[in-house]
């Protein structure tokens, strides 16, 4: 079982392919097995690097609040265990915010980007009402008490809406439900508390990386206007909007998405 000791924890990891190195960062509560419709694709490509965040699946947590900082400072350092100078970043969701921060911190690091299905700020009108419902957050409030939080009905809510297509509902929800009763919920919600205290609208503009901004016209759980928003501030990015995409078209329409990806990253 491959773990690098990474940023105070272990943090487990894949290596597949070869070729210019790829990594990708999952979103709230996915972990390197949600990739499962690109890692076959990709590595036939790239040196694919897939691994859990910290808190998810096999990697190790730490006793301190999660910051997007924090899981930044992460995926840098496994790059630095794994010897990888430069790479190109695909981040989906809170994936996608936490690539943002390697992106404007770590210039450097990053040839190409990718943002799937994300937003720059979590205190926009753009996230679904009933998304900052299940989070207990009202109408002014400036941020969000995790301890407070529901994990079932948050869980509930972000499986039904992710998804577009009934049977994707329907197999994928009553999984959900059982894995909840053997997990630890804590780490998933100081993700989530994470994302609510995050920003990078002032920053969007240091994005030297040639940048690819895709979402679903149908996402449900964040607004295709937040990629609007993150194009229109990243210089030279390229927007991609998938009609009737969810939020998780990554797995719904991953031909579309495998596709778009690709091609951007090997400059068709």
């Amino acid at each position: 079982m491959p773990k690098a000791p990474v940023n105070g924890i272990s943090m487990y990891y894949e290596v597949q392919g070869k070729g210019v190195p790829l990594v990708m960062i999952q979103g709230f509560a996915g972990n390197h097995q949600s990739w499962f419709f690109q890692t076959p694709v990709f590595r036939k490509y790239y040196k694919v690097t897939i691994f859990d965040n910290r808190g998810v699946g096999k990697s190790g947590r730490s006793g301190e609040p999660y910051t997007i900082r924090t899981m930044a400072d992460d995926v840098i350092g496994l790059m630095d265990y794994l010897g990888i100078d430069k790479a190109h970043v695909l981040g989906l969701s809170l994936g996608g915010i936490v690539a943002q921060e390697v992106a404007i911190s770590y210039p450097e690091r990053v040839i190409k980007l990718v943002l799937g299905s994300t937003f720059a700020e979590s205190q926009r009108n753009d996230v679904h009402p009933e998304l900052m419902k299940a989070l207990g957050i009202r109408e002014g409030d400036t941020g969000v008490d995790i301890r407070s939080i529901d994990f079932r009905k948050l869980m509930n809510f972000m499986v039904s809406s992710a998804f577009n297509k009934r049977l994707y509902r329907m197999v994928l929800l009553p999984l959900s439900r059982r894995s909840m009763k053997s997990i630890d919920a804590s780490s998933y919600l100081e993700q989530m508390g994470a994302v609510t205290s995050y920003t990078t609208l002032d920053r969007l503009h240091l994005i030297k990386a040639p940048t690819l901004v895709i979402t679903g016209t149908g996402d449900r759980i964040i607004s295709p206007g937040m990629s609007d928003l993150l194009a229109s501030r990243i210089p030279n990015a390229r927007l991609v909007k998938v009609k009737g995409g969810s939020h998780a078209f990554f797995m719904e329409m991953r031909g579309r998405f495998n596709k778009e990806v690709l091609e951007f990253l090997r400059g068709v």
